[in-house]
């Protein structure tokens, strides 16, 4: 039988935004610490300068100061926001299968325990007419068909997206690259109040993050990774839309696109999609069909209680055959277990030090460098 979620408590969830919150720690690293740690985040905060030092940081890791901590709760309770901590009923099922889930998810709305399953649909900001028509109704049909929509809240497809599904009295969630009291752009003020009302409203970024280019990717996964698919809706060759369908291949989630004029720029990189083998979609029941086989209950990972550490003479090895395998370029960590013949567990844990010694890199896809 499946583990029943639970929730934590006020003080754990301080304890695991101090730490997601502190220096040179992402996801990955978080998940891992927290599992070494038997799921106590007071006691891997505590590890951490140690940690640090074994990856070769030469300074003191900077720990996120309890000051700034208790700001962002009082921040996010003034605002009627909560934090979703990964494993809790509500936070996206299909979202905790990634190796890089956040950890915490600032959430505005409705979480909903037993969320419907969800259809991402992507496309260019400066959407045609009829591409925004187009998505409204593909929207409003998939919630007719007891789908959610989810997408990022920008400009042109996105906001079809998330209108069809209001207007169809459906579900939507929206995954945003800035703080959530943060609205970008300035012109979807009322829609955001709309879903953060009606739907689910959701940030990885701390209140009043602004809007950032560097964040915008990073969001992008949070999008692919809670669906069963992304939908893409007139993309150029470079745009972000189809991050977000690379994003999605990686994570194991179907990739459909719908074809444009071989005249418009803004349907090149759609229409590409469809050359690489993405589903070619011009109704509703062409992504039925690609999705419906795999809508059942969405799987809750396994959750974060424990992992044991290596031995330190173990990890000093482990540490000089890392140190000897890795350079500036990404490297997948699967072939960095290959080829040292190291244990998994010694591998993520020299990871895992090297990043809070400021001295790795993860890039999507599994890859790490030196930094």
């Amino acid at each position: 039988m499946e583990p029943k979620p639970r929730r934590l408590s006020d003080d754990e969830k301080r304890d695991w935004l101090r730490l997601i919150r502190s220096e040179h720690l992402g996801p990955i690293t978080f998940h891992h610490i927290l599992r070494y740690h038997h799921g106590d985040a007071a006691k891997a905060i505590a590890a951490l300068p140690d940690m640090a030092r074994r990856g070769g940081s030469r300074r003191v890791v900077k720990l996120a100061p309890l000051a700034a901590i208790d700001a962002e709760l009082k921040t996010l309770r003034k605002l009627g926001a909560s934090l979703l901590a990964w494993g809790e009923p509500g936070y996206p099922v299909r979202l905790m299968q990634l190796d890089d889930a956040p950890p915490l998810l600032c959430a505005m709305g409705q979480p909903a325990p037993d969320e419907p399953p969800g259809i991402a649909i992507v496309g260019a900001r400066n959407a045609s007419a009829i591409g925004q028509r187009f998505t409204r109704d593909i929207a409003a049909a998939l919630c007719g068909h007891g789908y959610a929509v989810i997408s990022g809240l920008a400009r042109g497809i996105d906001r079809a997206a998330h209108e069809g599904a209001l207007a169809a009295t459906g579900r939507t969630l929206a995954f945003i690259g800035t703080g959530i009291d943060i609205v970008f752009p300035p012109e979807n003020a009322k829609l955001q109040a709309e879903v953060a009302e009606r739907g689910l409203l959701l940030a990885e970024m701390p209140p009043g993050t602004p809007a950032l280019a560097q964040n915008f990717p990073r969001r992008n996964r949070l999008i692919s990774g809670a669906s069963l698919g992304v939908l893409v809706v007139e993309a150029a060759l470079k745009s972000g839309s189809l991050i977000t369908a690379r994003m999605a291949a990686e994570q194991g989630r179907e990739v459909m696109a719908v074809p444009g004029s071989p005249l418009d720029p803004r349907c090149h990189g759609s229409n590409d999609l469809i050359r690489q083998g993405a589903t070619l979609v011009e109704r509703v029941d062409d992504i039925l069909a690609v999705v419906a086989p795999q809508v059942t209950p969405a799987r809750r990972a396994d959750p974060p209680v424990t992992e044991t550490p290596p031995m330190q003479g173990d990890l000093d090895h482990a540490h000089a055959e890392i140190e000897r395998l890795l350079s500036p370029s990404p490297v997948l960590v699967d072939d960095l277990i290959r080829l040292s013949g190291l244990a998994p567990a010694a591998v993520h844990m020299v990871l895992t030090e090297r990043e809070l010694a400021g001295r790795l890199t993860r890039h999507p896809g599994g890859k790490v460098s030196s930094a």
